[in-house]
């Protein structure tokens, strides 16, 4: 057992003694300004890698005690099997955590809902709505639209080269207007969100209270949004919801999912387009293959990028609805249960090259779209705008490369849950031989 885990249990225990009797405060999420140090290990990156500190933890052992905050223990899983037991585990834990938000009134927009941070059979209620429109034949109607969107990102960019940025007019462009056409939302709303969408997922500046804050004012602007499609339906998703069953979810309900759908559709996606750009100017192998090789050889690609890439780097937090035992820890009642996905995505003892971008991994099960009942619903749209968009951007660019030698030009987000880059210049075609 090591020492420090030993050491960081008997602290427990003393501060526990010590305020027995007491009363305990209501913990509160949304006042955490700034995440301690020793904590952020999980969400840090050494460029598209993890940083050392997370395969030295998975190595002396797959769960391990991370820290503490708010008076809770979080433990941090970083081995693939193990990841993907806690991750089904519909019995030991809860991903309600509207118990870490204090005892003020919050206003609906501040509340915690949508698919993430729910438990049956809320969950399933909402769940039930979206499955069906996430089929891949229900998919299918989106073919076409998805390959216009493409179209006219690729042509803008041809437009505005030779040297582009791929993360607002590729990267960005492409998921935010899918998932505007999938809803049935204006794009006028583009900048506003695009903003809202980093924030409430960055933890560098305010912590977990800017990130509250952030999400709160995209959900008002949702539920707002449903309420206006209540009198007048429009042609998406939010629309056909009302028509068909709106008398059974109110406006709250439905903005949360909308918020879940919306976030999860375009943030994650615009991190996998914009980064998958990267790897792929220096991978010249597999950016030929997405030019020319047919459906199965493409598909290997985009797998490898996305447990390479794997943008969302934790799981939505586990809560420990009882104490239980868990691979050699000891798990208190209300404890956190981290789960690090892009970990779980470089175990060697799962995957055969970890750590290099390699196609031998493609056969590999990954947890970029997470795993169990909160294994991301929109996953196959994820894999048909990535195939669409990074096929289309192989054949119309077969000599794209990047257009700097200085990555810090890259911005990479540093302490954020969802990572990426915010600029990626490239050049479109081979500067000309002199004569």
């Amino acid at each position: 057992m090591p020492i420090t885990w030993v050491k960081e249990r008997v602290r427990k225990l003393a501060l526990r003694w010590a305020m027995r009797g007491k009363s305990t405060p209501v913990p509160d999420i949304t006042t955490l300004r700034k995440i301690p140090e020793h904590l952020t290990y999980p969400l840090r990156r050494d460029g598209m890698d993890p940083v050392p500190e997370l395969a030295q933890a998975r190595a002396e052992e797959p769960v391990t005690v991370l820290g503490s905050v708010l008076g809770l223990d979080i433990f941090l899983v970083t081995g693939h099997a193990e990841a993907k037991q806690v991750l089904a585990d519909r019995t030991s834990y809860s991903n309600d955590m509207r118990h870490l938000l204090g005892s003020r009134p919050r206003s609906d927009a501040e509340g915690i809902g949508g698919l993430g941070m729910t438990d049956p059979p809320d969950h399933t209620r909402l769940r039930g709505l979206l499955t069906p429109e996430f089929t891949m034949r229900r998919l299918a109607r989106l073919e076409e639209s998805i390959d216009r969107i493409v179209t006219d990102a690729l042509d803008d960019m041809e437009a505005n080269g030779p040297v582009v940025d791929v993360v607002q007019r590729f990267g960005f462009e492409i998921p935010f207007r899918v998932i505007c056409e999938l809803l049935g939302m204006p794009e006028e709303v583009r900048e506003e969100f695009h903003k809202l969408g980093t924030a409430r997922f960055d933890l560098a500046e305010e912590g977990a209270a800017g990130a509250f804050g952030a999400a709160a004012d995209s959900r008002t602007f949702l539920i707002n949004a449903v309420k206006e499609q209540r009198a007048n339906p429009g042609d998406g998703l939010i629309g056909e919801i009302i028509r068909n069953k709106g008398d059974e979810y109110d406006d709250v309900e439905l903005g949360g999912l909308a918020d879940g759908v919306f976030l999860g559709g375009y943030e994650t996606s615009a991190s996998m387009l914009s980064m998958g750009t990267y790897v792929l100017t220096q991978q010249p192998a597999a950016y030929e293959i997405l030019r020319t090789g047919d459906k199965a050889a493409v598909d290997q690609v985009v797998e490898e990028l996305l447990r390479y890439l794997c943008p969302v780097q934790i799981a939505f937090p586990r809560f420990a609805k009882e104490d239980h035992e868990l691979f050699g820890h000891q798990v208190s009642k209300g404890s956190v249960v981290i789960v690090s996905l892009s970990g779980a995505n470089r175990d060697p003892a799962a995957v055969p090259h970890p750590e290099q971008f390699d196609l031998r991994n493609a056969d590999t099960s990954h947890f970029a779209f997470g795993h169990g009942l909160h294994r991301c619903v929109g996953a196959e749209l994820a894999r048909m705008e990535l195939r669409a968009a990074l096929t289309g951007l192989a054949r119309r660019f077969p000599e794209l490369s990047l257009a700097t030698d200085d990555l810090g030009e890259l911005g990479f987000r540093d302490l954020s849950i969802v990572y990426s880059i915010d600029r990626l210049p490239v050049r479109l075609t081979r500067d000309p031989v002199p004569a």
